[in-house]
């Protein structure tokens, strides 16, 4: 690879193919045959007007949508390829990058630079399927390094647009380890702590999307985009069918948890700018002089079978309703990046009282279904947490759930190491957590999302290690008996802060969090921004160790043994002044004060 005078004489000599010489000839959608010569929407976007079926677009026309006007400084424009093996099949290699650069205006397949977006300063790489089907092969690979590079020098995100055929066959095997030079590259910018978002464009195939494009914090694709390892040729020819509608595409790869979102072009631009400020916010929220927290006002207690009901309610809110009142600029990220998108569990980033917060919350399913975590729905969390702790947000969980699905196809999946390794991760996160109990707390399923440094709970939502009707079948054989054993579980949220496992219980609307959502997420974001203020505020290492130590202490005789006694005390004590009040009472109604 090196600089290729004579060729580069003649790029620069040329002007760049204008937008209005890159229309297609066809004056009607190839979709859906609905005219398009008079549409602004395609003119600009290339989006038919009528089924919003996107055409493929040059690096040019990306950058313009893109990077604020006038904002765009290539790097690295010179790199051009020599073909590096002499490649003897077919067309001459050297003939054919000529000829492609003629047409495209590019050097190679990606263009790279600096530019802002709605004024945030960035790094993008822009692969050009127009060029030699956006393979990449030496100089592609080079450049997308160094684009890593300098984002990393910089400090600055990297944007990656990428629409590629897979690695350039003319470059052999040096084409293909440019996977491990770009891959590595990559994970040199995640260390860094710097955000990497990837577009996927149609086509996003072979080693590009088995490389780098596959590496991002997060994933969007536009609609209807082809996406896969494989080219859609190849799948079909090993399955010997065609695929059904639909399939290898960015909606299926974002059913399966391989995507985060699939964006209209026409948004993309406002959903990347969201993303950064979310992910590069560099603010943190701050107590006033002489701030005051939130006093917990005490309820009195009701039958603890008739806050099982109204943990369960089904008018109840939900993370979701949650989530919806208290937290602005939210962006959900989809799936695991490893089987599927679990929608039991919603994760994404967002603003909660001017600060960026990763949430994470357990979602009843509708009236009448139950929705309980499968495996990918817990690896969908810890990659939120891994994620948040990547740029210092902290972490929110709304925990709501009956427990973890018990049925073969999530045994099959791993729950027990989906489970197992979430807490662990929790236990360690360098960043702060705050999980809120808002409904029913179930078993190990609750617990996953669970481990922090503070626990909050709703006053009527609960907390077992098992539901009522689960441990009365189990003790009496007879699931009737339910609200007699709930008592005995200590399941409540009062119960829990005795037992010094919830820190703090919430207070809810008269009657429930159901009568009246806004409400309740009033009251609970103004005990959750106090705490999130408190637990901010500690050093990283003091939180984990202070973590740790939280969880050690549970469960010690000591510690049973010391609530215990102050129950009793407590008891007593009220026995004592029942009794004396009695006796005053008994005096002074006859007449002996």
């Amino acid at each position: 690879m090196v600089k290729n005078l004579s060729e580069l004489l003649t790029y620069l000599v040329r002007p760049s193919p204008r937008r209005e010489e890159r229309l297609p000839e066809a004056e009607n959608c190839v979709a859906c045959n609905s005219p398009l010569a008079d549409s602004e929407l395609y003119q600009r976007y290339r989006i038919c007007p009528a089924c919003r079926f996107h055409y493929s677009i040059s690096a040019q026309e990306r950058r313009e949508l893109l990077a604020d006007e006038g904002s765009f400084r290539e790097v690295n424009r010179f790199l051009v390829s020599v073909d590096p093996l002499s490649f003897s099949q077919g067309p001459s290699y050297r003939k054919r990058i000529f000829e492609a650069q003629r047409r495209t205006g590019l050097t190679d397949a990606v263009v790279t630079g600096r530019c802002t977006i709605d004024g945030r300063p960035v790094v993008m790489a822009i692969l050009d399927f127009g060029f030699m089907g956006g393979s990449m092969g030496c100089v592609v690979g080079e450049k997308v390094a160094l684009a890593f590079e300098l984002a990393v020098k910089k400090r600055l995100p990297l944007i990656t647009v990428v629409a590629s055929g897979g690695a350039r066959m003319q470059e052999g095997i040096l084409a293909l380890m440019q996977m491990a030079k770009t891959a590595a590259a990559a994970r040199r910018l995640q260390k860094a702590g710097l955000p990497y978002i990837s577009v996927l464009a149609n086509p996003t195939t072979g080693s590009v999307y088995a490389s780098f494009a596959n590496l991002a914090d997060v994933i969007l694709a536009e609609p209807g985009a082809l996406v896969g390892f494989a080219p859609l040729r190849v799948v079909e020819e090993v399955e010997g069918r065609p695929l059904p509608q639909g399939a290898h595409t960015a909606e299926a790869h974002q059913e399966r948890g391989m995507i985060d979102h699939v964006v209209d072009r026409t948004k993309l631009k406002e959903l990347i700018s969201l993303l950064l400020d979310t992910l590069e916010a560099g603010y943190r929220l701050t107590r006033g002089k002489g701030g005051a927290r939130y006093q917990i006002r005490e309820r009195a207690r009701e039958s603890v079978w008739q806050t099982v009901q109204l943990a369960r309610h089904r008018q109840r809110p939900t993370a979701v309703d949650y989530i919806g009142r208290m937290v602005s600029n939210f962006v959900e990220i989809h799936g695991d990046r490893v089987y599927g998108d679990d929608p039991s569990i919603v994760c994404g980033l967002g603003d909660l009282s001017g600060q960026a917060v990763m949430v994470v919350g357990q979602v009843r399913g509708p009236e009448g279904q139950e929705s309980r975590p499968y495996p990918e729905g817990f690896r969908k969390a810890q990659r939120a947490m891994e994620l948040a702790a990547k740029f210092g947000l902290a972490v929110i969980t709304f925990i709501d759930t009956p427990g973890a699905y018990p049925g073969l196809e999530a045994e099959e999946r791993g729950m027990g190491q989906a489970i197992a390794s979430s807490i662990a991760l929790m236990s360690h996160l360098p960043t702060p957590i705050i999980s809120v109990v808002i409904g029913e707390g179930g078993g190990e399923g609750a617990l996953a999302l669970g481990v922090a440094d503070r626990t909050l709970m709703l006053e009527n939502a609960i907390y077992s290690v098992i539901s009522p009707e689960g441990a009365a079948s189990i003790l009496y054989r007879d699931a009737t008996k339910a609200g007699e054993t709930a008592s005995a579980l200590k399941l409540t949220a009062q119960d829990g802060k005795e037992l010094g496992v919830v820190d703090v219980v919430v207070p809810e609307p008269q009657g429930g969090a159901h009568t009246d959502a806004d409400e309740a997420a009033r009251l609970l974001k103004s005990f959750l921004v106090p705490e999130l203020l408190s637990v901010q505020s500690v050093s990283i290492p003091k939180l984990i160790k202070a973590r740790y130590q939280r969880y050690r202490r549970m469960g010690e005789y000591s510690s049973y043994f010391g609530a215990a006694v102050t129950r009793e005390m407590a008891h007593l004590q009220t026995t004592i002044q029942e009794r004396m009040e009695t006796l005053i009472r008994h005096r002074l109604r006859r007449g002996n004060p």
